[in-house]
């Protein structure tokens, strides 16, 4: 689904036959203006989509943009003006606080989450704990926080959990199925497979196939020993109840990347509102 398909529905959903709350009491032909307030400190996101939801509504429409998608915002700020029908006004109003709000807030949190560990290498990645239909605006809410995606979705990487590993056999047989898959599907995918101790990251080292190892579950330190033995052959990757407290022991570790679901699972909605200009 593209955004603009994503929009057109989303804006049938609310509206369907009609906006009657405005149609009952504001001539169509009636302009206004129009603020986007920002009520609340944090990282704003999701202004190129709040343009493409006014603008399929009324593509003549006017936007005068004060912030774009990434910049830190403080109370008091204003995101955008906006010239247009009054009845585009009301129209777009939820729809483009509804997302805005989600994706501000997920941004801000990633960008609590990257500041905590900006002395290390180490990069923090979102998970596929999305809300159905709406990954990609929580996915890039994270870019613009300043952490980095992981797969979009199923079908863009490999990656062998605990579940495909024991459905399949144990680990040395996950791998090569998987490459013999990816052999006469002529695909190319990166690999990327769960280990749940330390024999397990033995195992794959020296079994090889794959080009990412996720430690699942694993203490700070267990990791430390788990790196002198992947010795920089595979990408590395700390996963399962890292949160901001613990977060710099793991970047700490010297490991690549941090999957952390909660950047986007337990953001807050930033507060924002689009309010008349008199």
């Amino acid at each position: 689904m593209t955004i603009t398909e994503f929009v057109k529905l989303a804006l049938d959903e609310d509206i369907k036959d009609g906006d009657h709350s405005t149609l009952a009491c504001i001539p169509p032909s009636e302009m206004g203006k129009a603020v986007l307030k920002i009520k609340e400190n944090g990282i704003i996101a999701g202004l190129a989509i709040a343009e493409e939801i006014i603008k399929t509504i009324e593509p003549s429409s006017v936007i005068t943009f004060f912030k774009k998608d990434g910049d830190s915002v403080i109370y008091g700020e204003k995101a955008f003006e906006l010239e247009a029908s009054v009845h585009t006004i009301l129209k777009a109003e939820r729809l483009v606080l509804n997302i805005m709000q989600r994706m501000s807030g997920i941004a801000s949190l990633t960008n609590v989450y990257v500041e905590k560990i900006k002395s290390y290498p180490t990069k923090i990645l979102d998970t596929r704990k999305t809300t159905p239909l709406f990954r990609w605006f929580e996915k890039k809410a994270v870019v613009l926080g300043g952490g980095h995606n992981h797969r979009f979705g199923l079908y863009d990487m490999i990656m062998l959990k605990d579940n495909h590993i024991d459905y399949c056999g144990g680990i040395e047989k996950a791998i090569d199925k998987t490459n013999a898959y990816l052999a006469e599907k002529n695909l190319s995918l990166k690999i990327e497979i769960e280990a749940r101790s330390i024999e397990d990251v033995k195992r794959i080292v020296n079994h090889g196939g794959v080009q990412r190892i996720m430690f699942d579950n694993f203490s700070p330190d267990q990791i430390i020993d788990s790196l002198k033995i992947t010795d920089g052959k595979f990408e590395t990757e700390a996963s399962g109840g890292i949160n901001l407290e613990t977060i710099e022991s793991y970047a700490a570790t010297g490991v690549d990347f941090i999957s952390v679901g909660a950047i986007i699972h337990h953001a807050v909605s930033m507060d924002l509102s689009l309010k008349a200009i008199k």
